[in-house]
């Protein structure tokens, strides 16, 4: 809406300064060259202050995006114990969102659940937590323990089991318990996402700009769109969606994984497993089926997609493509793994809802 806003306001200024400029072709009849020239001025500074807005304003990329987060947190209610629902009904109910935050993904979600699964985007800068929404497992790693890549700042694995921990405590301060519910709910999306548990020195896909149909990557600003990070985040999860809303995916989801639910529940609670399932698929699918193919960097820190020799506009001259047949391999990969982020964001809960001994 605010790049709406600002568009009609420049359009009328522009309107308004050529109209009186052309009318009756006479030019300098209603202008001099220092009106001109201010003029020009303001409609630079117009547009340079709206530009600001827009960045100001641009999200950054959250795993699944709204709706793939908010269809985690419904298909897991429907595996919520009596006691689980309790306490997470209480602790949301009783701790509501500060309704004066700016939420991204608006607030017109009615189920609390879902609600909460993407308020940690929306405090992401304010709370400075961005290290917990990922782990940045270099691509050719050999699976062992995760926690030589966990950071001094944490990340997503260490994220959950501290957070499960305050949620289980029901002597924490309820206030407390509530964010760390919201943190649960959004971080096992995030874990389940392949491209937040891998790294190719691209910033987990997002210095990798990529064709995807009938888009062409582009670069703003040593940002590109489409991204890698951004297909797995949204553009393939909603296409796959084809308009269904989150509970209706979610639905779909409980339906389709009906078979495999029962195993997934018997193989227990095991997050750093789970980080390593996402690693894989990174691997074999989210990298793997691109073309052309992008070779396994010798890992080095990234803070940025100018670093690495320019790792953003290296990959751009490769022209990575992602067509139908990267759709048709991609989907069925982030459907069972929101799948099973749901089924196992209700284990977690499950769990930290038994009494305590």
């Amino acid at each position: 809406m605010l790049w709406l806003l600002f568009g009609l306001l420049f359009l009328v200024i522009v309107a308004c300064c050529f109209g009186c400029c052309c009318e009756e072709g006479n030019y300098r009849s209603y202008l001099d060259a220092g009106v001109e020239i201010q003029l020009m001025r303001i409609v630079f500074a117009l547009s340079t202050f709206g530009l600001l807005l827009l960045s100001l304003t641009a999200p950054n990329a959250n795993a699944w995006g709204c709706k793939g987060h908010q269809t985690v947190a419904l298909l897991a209610e429907k595996h919520l114990t009596p006691e689980a629902k309790k306490m997470v009904d209480a602790l949301l109910s009783g701790n509501p969102i500060d309704p004066k935050l700016k939420r991204y993904c608006g607030d017109s979600v009615r189920d609390a659940m879902a609600d909460a699964s993407t308020w940690p985007d929306d405090v992401r800068n304010e709370r400075k937590n961005g290290p917990w929404h990922y782990i940045d497992i270099p691509l050719g790693a050999e699976r062992g323990s995760v926690e030589q890549y966990c950071g001094a700042e944490g990340c997503v694995t260490k994220a959950i089991t501290e957070n499960a921990a305050i949620v289980q405590d029901q002597n924490a301060d309820p206030a407390k318990r509530a964010d760390a519910l919201r943190y649960v709910i959004h971080f096992v999306g995030d874990l389940h996402q392949p491209l937040h548990g891998a790294t190719n020195n691209d910033q987990g896909g997002n210095c990798v700009p990529v064709n995807y149909l009938r888009r062409q990557a582009r670069e703003n600003g040593n940002s590109f769109s489409p991204n890698l990070h951004s297909l797995w985040d949204t553009a393939i999860v909603e296409r796959d969606m084809e308009g269904a809303d989150p509970a209706e995916f979610a639905e779909t989801l409980d339906a389709l994984f009906t078979r495999k639910i029962a195993d997934w529940q018997k193989a227990g609670i095991h997050v750093d497993d789970w980080i390593w399932e996402s690693h894989a698929y990174a691997v074999s699918t989210a990298y793997g089926a691109l073309m052309p193919k992008i070779p396994v960097a010798a890992s080095v820190t990234v803070h940025s997609c100018a670093d690495d020799n320019n790792v953003g506009e290296r990959l751009l001259r490769l022209h990575v493509a992602a067509g139908a047949a990267y759709q048709e391999l991609a989907s069925p990969v982030i459907e069972e793994r929101i799948a099973q982020a749901g089924i196992r964001l209700a284990m977690i809960l499950n769990e930290a809802a038994k009494p305590m001994p």
